[in-house]
């Protein structure tokens, strides 16, 4: 019965009936919505398969005063290595939070391994913010990540994220549209086609820079938004996961921003409405239905 069952799923392949499929590489936490429990079920929500490799596990996000933490490192490889028994392959790779230089260089096997002409890989480089890099970063392991950047087909780092990238010195004044694209080409001189630079302060309001090559050119555009509430966790998890699922399902990258930004705006404006602490993320569960594939 199982083998008939493998049969008929291999049989088929090729007629347009294969559901699309996401790898997401990033931390398991079980409380205040961020990482994979942010992405499956946005990315699933958007029709394609997410399918999560660990790379640590929270109790909770380390936003809390204390957390219980299960660094996955050592099992990351035993892990994949039985997906590769199998033969998979994936639409999408999108990663997250990467804790350090060993994982980065994980990552790096396993895009080597599991992608086809077809795979989109996303990556969060997910650094540092405010202007400062997280504590965990080092320069050598900044320096890995360039190296993964360099293997992505869309990036999309903040403002602080680009300046530690290009090793661009992070200033408070308002960022003028010359140094924003400065940033926008020197990250797609590394390697992605497609970047976009989040959290952009412009007075009251807040903005994507996108840039994109292609064929016939550069196409860029700075997409802004009316700033609403105060920083959340999570909020660049759900914008990652909504780019990866429409890059795989073929979205346009401008809409795909667009949509994206929209979305978290509306999550934030519910989470204000229902008294959501901050340190809870946004609650994007009561906005799903209204997330179109």
């Amino acid at each position: 019965m199982e083998e008939n069952r493998t049969q008929k799923a291999e049989s088929r392949k090729g007629t347009g009936q294969r559901q699309k499929k996401t790898a997401v590489i990033s931390d398991i936490t079980g409380f205040g919505r961020c990482a994979v429990v942010v992405a499956l079920p946005i990315i699933s929500k958007m029709k394609v398969q997410c399918c999560p490799v660990p790379t640590s596990i929270f109790s909770n996000h380390t936003g809390y005063p204390s957390y219980y933490f299960d660094d996955y490192t050592d099992r990351m490889r035993p892990y994949i290595a039985q997906w590769k028994s199998m033969g998979l392959t994936f639409d999408g790779i999108e990663t997250g939070f990467l804790g350090s230089e060993e994982q980065i260089a994980i990552v790096m096997d396993f895009i080597r391994d599991f992608s086809t002409d077809r795979t989109t890989v996303v990556v969060d480089p997910i650094m540092g913010d405010g202007g400062v890099t997280y504590a965990t970063y080092t320069p050598q392991m900044c320096a890995r990540m360039r190296c993964l950047v360099e293997k992505a087909h869309i990036i999309t780092p903040n403002l602080t994220e680009a300046c530690i990238l290009t090793e661009t010195p992070y200033h408070e004044k308002k960022w003028k549209m010359k140094e924003i694209q400065a940033l926008a080409q020197q990250l797609s001189a590394m390697g992605p086609k497609k970047v976009v630079i989040t959290g952009i302060p412009q007075g009251e309001y807040i903005a994507n820079y996108c840039f994109e090559r292609q064929e016939d050119g550069v196409r860029s555009q700075l997409l802004r938004t009316v700033k609403v509430g105060t920083q959340r966790c999570g909020t660049g998890d759900i914008f990652a996961a909504i780019i990866t699922a429409d890059a795989v399902n073929g979205v346009p990258f401008s809409l795909s921003v667009r949509k994206a930004s929209r979305f978290i705006k509306m999550c934030i404006l519910k989470s204000m409405e229902m008294e959501i602490p901050l340190t809870d993320g946004v609650c994007f569960e009561e906005l799903l239905d209204g997330l179109k594939a």
